[in-house]
């Protein structure tokens, strides 16, 4: 298998990212939040298979251009980049040792996490300004 970045794809969750596209969730919430298999397929009728693709970070050119299974290390449900995603896709991509995705989603996710303190102290200070 050829797995590669698929560079679009990274590009798209930046731009997301910077369009405050995104969902600052846990760890283990990709389970619950990633998009069911009729989902997918009806984003795929909707779309098409390059604009599924925008929504994965690997590309596996040894699969055919037409096969959704081309596409893997989901970042987002379509509408939004999730940072349960980004988690998993960092994780599963340094498993299998493919770095450029595994530095890309972790590149993401330090964008992600920054964005996370920030609403973290935000709301800190609404809370001390409240309790004051």
């Amino acid at each position: 298998m050829s797995m590669q970045l698929h560079q679009s794809a990274y590009e798209q969750a930046q731009k997301l990212i910077r369009n405050f596209q995104f969902v600052l969730d846990q760890t283990s919430d990709w389970t619950d939040h990633r998009p069911p298999r009729h989902g997918q397929r009806k984003f795929i009728e909707e779309h098409g298979l390059a604009e599924f693709g925008k929504w994965h970070l690997g590309e596996d050119d040894e699969q055919a251009e037409d096969n959704k299974s081309r596409y893997k290390f989901p970042y987002g449900d379509f509408k939004n980049v999730h940072r349960c995603a980004v988690l998993a896709a960092e994780s599963r991509a340094s498993k299998y040792e493919y770095s450029d995705i595994a530095l890309a989603a972790g590149h993401l996710r330090k964008l992600l996490d920054a964005l996370l303190a920030k609403q973290r102290s935000i709301e800190k200070r609404r809370g001390h300004a409240r309790s004051v």
